[in-house]
């Protein structure tokens, strides 16, 4: 198996929105965003199937010398990952450069060190190594002509990350993380018990519904900074915004019941998003 092929059955395997978003790109940008989301991967499940928390950090130290080795020439070795050899495949050619990669294992790490957020300040901190940084990445992998496409990529990045957490409120308290910020809990008269012992209150409820308008409000930012000289290269941000924005649209509609399930669309109806909204421009 090559390091694409490798990557792209991981990215197939995942069943995520992002791989119905890059399927109509040209082969060289696919099999670049397709690495790079590989590589998303592969550092997350680090954080999220290692019980011992020594043996993930030594896990993401691992990769920030495989991300040395893709980029330092006076590195001794090369990478030996699948998805490091693809990557730096594409690096130079799509400015994916080792900062970057390396604020994304930052973000991995910050799981490691916190699963409480006092404020949002400090979840958007959190959302930016984990996601922005990711979107930011995708747009030089994309193509753009205007820099206030990187203010695009960057809101785009957050506003996915955000319902991403909207999404997986009940998954993430079986797992004693709480990303919900601290002090949003206490003005909505909602407790880490409610959230931990799953109580659906009307309170949590109204939580929500606030966590999914500002969700929306990011949605809204990224597009009005979106250059229109840009949105045609950018399309895959836009299509994969149109799956997650129906994903928001199905939480609140089934009235934000994200504690005991997790809520998803068929990959029938993503790619039928995908689809239209490609076709749409």
């Amino acid at each position: 198996m090559t390091p694409e092929q490798y990557c792209q059955e991981k990215a197939v395997q995942s069943g995520s929105s992002f791989y119905y978003s890059f399927l109509y790109l040209p082969a060289e940008k696919r099999r670049a965003i397709t690495a790079l989301y590989a590589f998303c991967r592969e550092v997350d499940d680090v954080v999220d199937e290692c019980s011992d928390e020594a043996v993930a950090r030594a896990k993401l130290a691992w990769w920030r010398q495989e991300v040395n080795s893709m980029f330092s020439a006076e590195s001794p070795t090369k990478p030996s990952h699948p998805v490091a050899k693809a990557l730096a495949n594409v690096s130079h050619t799509f400015n994916l450069t080792a900062e970057r990669l390396n604020q994304i294992i930052d973000g991995m790490e910050m799981d490691l060190n916190y699963n409480r957020y006092a404020d949002f300040d400090t979840l958007r901190h959190y959302c930016y190594h984990v996601a922005s940084v990711v979107g930011l990445c995708s747009a030089e992998i994309f193509g753009y002509r205007n820099p206030d496409t990187l203010k695009y990529a960057e809101d785009l990045g957050l506003a996915f990350q955000l319902t991403n957490i909207i999404r997986d409120v009940g998954e993430d308290a079986r797992r004693d993380r709480i990303y919900l910020p601290q002090d949003e809990l206490a003005r909505f008269g909602v407790t880490e018990g409610d959230i931990l012992n799953s109580r659906e209150t009307e309170e949590f409820k109204r939580l929500m519904e606030f966590q999914i308008e500002r969700a929306e409000s990011y949605y809204t930012r990224a597009f009005a900074a979106l250059p229109d000289e840009d949105r045609k290269k950018q399309r895959p941000g836009i299509v994969m915004a149109a799956i997650y924005r129906s994903l928001l649209t199905e939480i609140k509609q089934d009235g934000c019941h994200v504690l005991h399930q997790r809520v998803s669309l068929t990959p029938i109806r993503k790619l039928w998003i995908a689809w239209i909204t490609w076709m749409r421009g």
